[in-house]
């Protein structure tokens, strides 16, 4: 018999690193700032009101604001809203069919991050993840505290929370694999957290070693994840196409519901036809400002039309 895991054991109030007090603070207008954004984005708040509404004058919110996404308030609008969108989707099918061609293989070039993965096996995943160690710890990031999770082969899990919210992620991820032996260590998973969101880590020379635990098939749309570059978005169609079974989209959908490894596989870079946003385990919120931010880095914002 397999044994359930304990939270009681996992230190059930585990604690985030401090980032500093101004740092923290900066972080919250930009969360309320972007909630506020992406929930009335059509009524196209001005600068001056989304000031207001944090407290702060204009020229102060703009500057925490870019300072945290590369982008303006007004460009970060631009790029959540359907036009941007859609414009993401511009040639998805064409970008999985030409990364097939590379294959997955080695040290090839998968992610903006250089990602190298390994699969456990199938036994593995049905044992619950029995003898299996994996370290955990909470850190900052750019979208609230994030938990890192790592086995002693790379990277298995990372998951987000809001302020007080931490006990529940934790308690989700472990559920993924019940009967693993989980143990805090804010040591072991901060070098993870501080390679996964410093883009200036993304370096070939260092890849990023990452083990996914799943079953076969969400293993192969996790895979297919990975190639799906920044800048770009794809549908569940087109990656249910793409793994040769053009009518799994809903199957696809499970399995990118079920990705344990959030941002690094990047399942929010999946959207519904037409340019939808679909689901996102974490909130649409988060999802709206991970592709926001990475907006920030791929370059200039498109135009809305």
């Amino acid at each position: 018999m397999t044994k359930a895991f304990d939270l009681a054991r996992l230190a059930p109030d585990p604690q985030p690193i401090s980032i500093g007090a101004e740092a923290a603070e900066n972080y919250d207008v930009v969360r309320r700032t972007l909630k506020r954004i992406t929930e009335d984005w059509r009524e196209q708040p001005s600068l001056e009101q989304l000031a207001g509404e944090a407290g702060l004058q204009p020229i102060q919110l703009q500057r925490v604001f870019s300072r945290w996404a590369g982008l303006t308030p007004k460009q970060f609008l631009q790029a959540i809203t359907l036009d941007h969108a859609k414009a993401l989707l511009r040639g998805s099918a064409s970008v999985l069919d030409a990364s097939f061609e590379v294959g997955l293989s080695g040290s090839s070039r998968l992610h903006d991050l250089f990602v190298t993965h390994e699969a456990m096996t199938p036994g593995d995943y049905r044992s619950r993840g029995a003898g299996l160690k994996i370290v955990y710890g909470f850190h900052p990031s750019p979208f609230g505290q994030v938990l890192v999770m790592a086995t002693d082969k790379g990277l298995a899990g990372l998951g987000f929370a809001d302020p007080g919210e931490e006990h529940a992620t934790l308690e989700d991820m472990c559920a993924r694999w019940p009967a693993a032996n989980f143990i805090v260590d804010q040591e072991a998973t901060a070098s993870y957290a501080g390679r996964v969101f410093d883009p200036q880590r993304w370096q070939q020379d260092q890849p990023l070693n990452i083990v996914m635990i799943g079953t076969d098939f969400e293993i192969r749309v996790w895979q297919t994840l990975l190639k799906i570059p920044m800048g770009t978005a794809s549908t569940y169609s087109d990656i249910a196409a793409c793994l040769g079974n053009p009518k799994a989209s809903r199957a696809v959908g499970s399995a990118v519901g079920r990705n344990p490894i959030s941002f690094v596989v990047p399942c929010h870079r999946v959207l519904a036809k037409g340019g939808k946003l679909g689901g996102y385990h974490w909130g649409l919120t988060r999802k709206r400002a991970i592709l926001g931010w990475e907006s920030g880095l791929a370059g200039p914002v498109l135009e809305c039309v």
